[in-house]
């Protein structure tokens, strides 16, 4: 039986790459609909958010003299790449998929639509929000936590490349320890990279739990989905 009836994941661009420098990797790709389709299997009404760092990463940009509002508008261009690369990986494995798009581009995506991201939740559809919000200076995370706060989720899963939120970075600090369980407050006090601010503030705001996972971590989406302690937990 499933602990969450409907669920919004982040995913990060570079979560794509698999172990390449930049780009989307096939395989990786089709990894991560693998896993998807296992959730989806279950019932749970899924909804997407990915980034798009993997292609362009915007305050990059801005800090080498690109006007931070144009580099912002080309970084959400590479999150419709990567969900139309997601959803195309999505429907080979059976999944019907629908990306809508907070930039309006028929020929490519519908436009964002709550009623009708709902709509094709409850007829068994997978949603990808892709282009973030719409807006520049607003980041992919904040971006999630607005589309699961329409959406009703009750959760919001961020998949990353670490089994949960640590001390410090376990990559740079053998000595850095897993929370288990961590507020949103403490988050934000301790300046943990968990989300941006924003992000965090409004899942604290909505009370909707963030879960960090790692996504290499073969099972472990489906786990969670199932009420398993995976990761950390924010609430």
């Amino acid at each position: 039986m499933n602990r969450y009836g409907t669920i919004l994941i982040k995913l990060s661009g570079e979560a794509l790459m698999g172990d390449q420098k930049y780009g989307i990797d096939r395989g990786t790709v089709s990894y991560i609909a693998q896993e998807l389709r296992a959730v989806y299997d279950t019932g749970v009404r899924i909804g997407i958010v990915i980034g798009g760092g993997n292609i362009f990463r915007g305050i990059t940009a801005a800090s080498d003299g690109m006007d931070r509002v144009a580099a912002d508008h080309m970084g959400m261009l590479a999150t419709v790449i990567n969900s139309l690369a997601l959803k195309d990986a999505l429907e080979k494995n059976g999944v019907p998929t629908r990306v809508q798009t907070a930039i309006e581009m028929r020929q490519v995506a519908e436009p964002t639509i709550r009623l009708r991201a709902m709509r094709h939740m409850e007829k068994r559809r997978v949603v990808i929000f892709a282009a973030g919000t719409g807006n520049p200076y607003f980041t992919t995370d904040t971006a999630a936590t607005l589309r699961a706060s329409e959406i009703n989720a009750e959760v919001v899963i961020k998949a990353t490349k670490v089994s949960g939120v640590y001390t410090s970075d376990p990559k740079e600090n053998s000595a850095a320890k897993k929370y288990d369980k961590i507020s949103y407050l403490e988050v934000l006090t301790k300046g943990l990279k968990v989300m941006d601010s924003t992000a965090i503030s409004m899942c604290m705001d909505n009370k909707i739990p963030i879960i960090v996972f790692d996504l290499y971590e073969k099972g472990s989406l489906l786990k969670i989905v199932k009420g398993e302690s995976v990761g950390t937990l924010v609430e």
